[in-house]
């Protein structure tokens, strides 16, 4: 069983945090944490990371008799499995979709079509959703497609790509700046302001890449 550290980050909030590495079974027993603290008449809210949890407790509680409640209440959490839902995501790899491929693959020592393989072979799990609103946090990648960021990250990452950076790999939901290795972009809408709900994606969701197309 995996022993969990509590450390006061304010006043009014407490990070639960376990030794890495993030493994989906840890994942699992979090979720439960995160529902069983939520539930809590002292939690403001209950946030999940990647292997963590940050709570935040409502005015007038007592961080350290909460804290040592949250120690026993994570000894007496299960990991519990979300049936969430299997979601395809088709994949243009490549070219101007996918700038950082070929450096993917020459930093593996292989070529962009086993890198596209080896990224599409598994069923990835959400294990979070952040950074981005719809942005998820998968958990499975292969560890011979474990990719340092780039030194240099880029200032405007396009909506859409499909990133590795170290151990994760990821969907930009929006345009923004980032640090990731880009491989690939896909059209599947993350995030729909006017849909219900407006993320395609949540916790516990399952995650198959699709190559449409590889460009080199």
């Amino acid at each position: 069983m995996p022993t969990i550290e509590i450390i006061p980050i304010s006043e009014s909030a407490l990070a639960c945090v376990l030794p890495p590495p993030a493994a989906l079974p840890k994942q699992q027993r979090l979720w439960a944490f995160a529902d069983a603290v939520q539930a809590l008449p002292e939690t403001e809210e209950a946030v999940t990371g990647m292997n963590n949890l940050t709570v935040f407790v409502r005015a007038g509680t007592d961080l350290q008799a909460f804290s040592d409640g949250l120690l026993a209440l994570w000894s007496q959490t299960e990991a519990v499995k979300r049936k969430g839902r299997r979601v395809r995501i088709p994949v243009v790899y490549g070219g101007e979709f996918g700038e950082d491929l070929t450096e993917v693959a020459a930093f593996h020592q292989t070529s962009a079509e086993e890198i596209v393989r080896r990224h599409t072979e598994p069923v990835y799990t959400v294990f979070m959703m952040g950074f981005q609103p719809g942005f998820p946090y998968l958990g499975g990648l292969p560890e011979n497609l474990y990719t340092p960021r780039r030194a240099v990250p880029r200032i405007k990452v396009p909506a859409g790509s499909v990133g590795i950076g170290g151990s994760q790999t990821g969907v930009y939901p929006f345009a923004s700046p980032g640090g990731w290795q880009i491989i690939g972009r896909t059209e599947a809408p993350l995030f729909q302001i006017n849909a219900n709900p407006p993320t395609l994606l949540a916790a516990g969701d399952t995650v198959q890449f699709v190559a449409e197309r590889i460009w080199l």
